[in-house]
């Protein structure tokens, strides 16, 4: 089981290759806002827990266990930026609220918050209620 550390560089290593279709040390770091020389430790221990396979000087390619779990974090990513705005969170904060928590919640949550939002996608008549309560609280930064 990767740690938080590790889910955010596959994360990102999946995303830049299904955007680029590569991931170079340089648009990692760029991405996790960190320096090469981390990112090149962590492609490493990647490398040898197998969920990538990294050749010094020539790039990196994600194993079948590298991409499956790479596609979950980022489907995970995605579904709690999705709930975030379906709670009517502002989008300034959406990307670090959703950057804190998702380390911090189970699969089963994350499958009953996947639940919640279906929900709401599928009756717009109720995601209207939730919209008309949250116009009488008012807004906090």
């Amino acid at each position: 089981m990767p740690t938080p550390s590790m889910e955010d560089y596959i994360e990102k290593i999946y995303s830049l290759i299904k955007i680029k279709g590569y991931a170079r040390v340089s648009d990692i770091a760029k991405g996790l806002d960190v320096h090469p020389s981390s990112v090149t430790k962590m492609v490493q221990k990647l490398d040898k827990d197998e969920y990538l396979v990294y050749e010094k000087y020539r790039g990196l390619v994600l194993t079948a266990k590298g991409s499956k779990v790479g596609k979950r974090l980022l489907e995970r990513h995605t579904l709690l930026e999705n709930f975030l705005r379906v709670l009517g969170v502002e989008e300034k904060h959406v990307y670090d609220d959703v950057e804190g928590i998702e380390h911090h919640l189970s699969w089963n949550s994350i499958d009953r918050i996947g639940d919640l939002v279906q929900f709401f996608e599928e009756n717009n008549e109720a995601l209207e209620k939730l919209r008309a309560l949250q116009e009488r609280i008012p807004k906090e930064d």
